[in-house]
């Protein structure tokens, strides 16, 4: 019997989840492997935000909360959103979600009519397509080359724009990329959008606060005002705050599509954990130093990457903008030839044989819609990172490259 939906059968598994899941399963069998697929920070939940989650709990917080989120954490996400986005709502504005995902699945469950597009900027995280595919919507993918560090121009997104898309997905600092967009670079893409009012924006920043160097976040809806109907800003604890099993995503948007989201939100769970909300207000509420440690802690290692592929021949990696990711391009190891003769011409080759001959853990660029690329995630020691990075070198210098012309 076939228990699945036809709407199914085009949504493929998690690339980074399939991968750990591999990694874990050699680890028990006894093999020496770095997991470097699956991007989850490597810190522990900060103390107070555990304490505000065992406080509430010795509290009696433990009944059903409201759909859309508790007013404490409602009344810390509006205050978050003034402070570290310029970004005005007001409590019917805000809905709370079982992490940002659910808030994305919620976004298109209640917009997407069968057949609609919605805009996906490559690389791109793989759930966005699975999500729109089982949905019924049809995915528009814009590859975004290295030459413009991986960012979607306003000519690109007008050739992309037809009278059948619904939304644009635009997420930065980016999944997998680490791309980072300036204030006038969002004011161009701002007014081409403004052309094209029918359609919706996905802001995803849930990494906004891992970003290196002279980099700055800046959200697209307090750079165009102009766009607040249209713009709706998702964020989370998860990756900021060490938060990922915790569960809650938030975003801000027009007020008719947040009553629209939770009243689908509703019939699918109801609202989040109101513990993990508890431990989300005091998140945002209370000081960020921990979350200045993990950034710093996530640009050294982003540094170590860099200088370490710098010495791989065939592997180039632009110093990312942000988030703590690496997607290093391979296109000099297509064509590349292993020890038995057999070449090496996708990504997913590589990724597989970074697998077998270093024990290295890696995601191919495929899964986020540009080759050839690898992802690796830099949410792991610097030890371990520096291991790794030595495994790649050594099973790369196994490898005949292809003659270069």
């Amino acid at each position: 019997m076939n228990y699945a939906a036809s709407r199914l059968s085009a949504v493929q598994p998690s690339a980074s989840a399939a991968i750990s899941q591999t990694a874990r399963q050699m680890k028990a069998a006894g093999e020496d492997v770095i997991d470097l697929g699956l991007g989850e920070p490597d810190f522990d939940t900060p103390p107070p935000i555990i304490e505000a989650a065992y406080a509430a709990a010795k509290a009696g917080q433990t009944r059903y909360p409201p759909n859309d989120g508790t007013a404490a954490l409602k009344a810390a996400i509006i205050a978050k959103f003034a402070r570290d986005n310029g970004l005005e709502f007001t409590a019917p504005e805000i809905i709370v979600s079982n992490g940002a995902k659910q808030i994305i699945y919620g976004a298109l469950a209640t917009t997407l009519e069968p057949g609609q597009e919605v805009i996906l900027c490559a690389p791109f995280f793989d759930s966005y397509e699975n999500i729109i595919l089982a949905l019924g919507g049809k995915p528009v993918i814009v590859r975004c080359q290295p030459e413009n560090d991986f960012r979607i121009t306003p000519e690109q997104l007008d050739a992309a724009i037809t009278p059948d898309t619904r939304w644009l997905f635009l997420n930065y600092p980016s999944n997998p990329a680490g791309a980072v967009y300036n204030a006038e670079e969002l004011q161009a893409l701002g007014e081409m959008l403004e052309r094209h009012p029918h359609v919706l924006v996905l802001a995803d920043e849930i990494y906004e606060h891992i970003i290196f160097g002279q980099h700055e976040h800046i959200s697209l809806a307090a750079v165009c005002p102009s766009l607040k109907a249209q713009v709706l800003t998702v964020n989370g604890v998860s990756k900021a705050y060490a938060m990922t099993g915790w569960r809650i995503g938030y975003a801000g948007g027009p007020q008719p599509l947040i009553a629209a989201m939770t009243k689908m939100q509703s019939l699918i769970s109801s609202g989040a954990c109101s513990i993990a909300q508890a431990a989300a207000a005091e998140a945002l509420n209370g000081p960020q130093d921990e979350v200045e440690r993990f950034r710093v802690a996530f640009e050294r290692r982003r540094d170590l990457v860099v200088a370490a592929v710098e010495a791989i021949p065939g592997m180039n990696l632009p110093a990312p903008a942000g988030a703590f990711y690496a997607l290093i391009e391979c296109r000099g190891l297509m064509g590349a030839a292993k020890a038995d003769g057999t070449q090496i011409r996708t990504d997913t080759q590589l990724a597989q044989y970074l697998l077998d001959e270093a024990g290295i853990a890696s995601v191919p660029g495929s899964a986020y819609g540009l080759t050839p690329f690898v992802r690796l995630s830099m949410a792991n020691s610097e030890q371990n990172l520096a291991a790794a990075m030595q495994r790649i070198q050594a099973s790369v210098a196994k490898l005949t490259l292809p003659a270069v012309d």
